[in-house]
């Protein structure tokens, strides 16, 4: 299945964050919290400004993100996990 949002909204799939810690203690998937870093897998257009004109998204298809903790709206496509959120959710892109 081929997505493509509309407007200034992004697909995002979440970056797992890894299960045990420096010391080696495991974390149970329970006591998780949501990673809040992404990897962009496809964006809109943009959006269009008073006089009609279009406005290009800063972020691109392939970019690694941070984006707040309840951002965007949680979807499943072909049995993934995805989050579509508004650019303005996005904090930053990490280089």
């Amino acid at each position: 299945m081929k997505f493509r949002p509309l407007h200034d909204r992004v697909l995002v799939s979440r970056i797992e964050e890894e299960s045990t810690t420096k010391g080696g203690i495991i974390i149970p998937d329970t006591a998780k919290e949501k990673p809040s870093e992404g990897k962009v897998i496809s964006v809109g257009p943009g959006t269009k400004d008073d006089s009609g004109k279009l406005i290009a998204l800063d972020v691109k298809k392939g970019d690694r993100i941070l984006f707040g903790k309840w951002s965007g709206t949680e979807v499943k496509l072909d049995g993934e996990e995805l989050i579509i959120m508004k650019e303005s959710d996005i904090m930053g892109i990490l280089d």
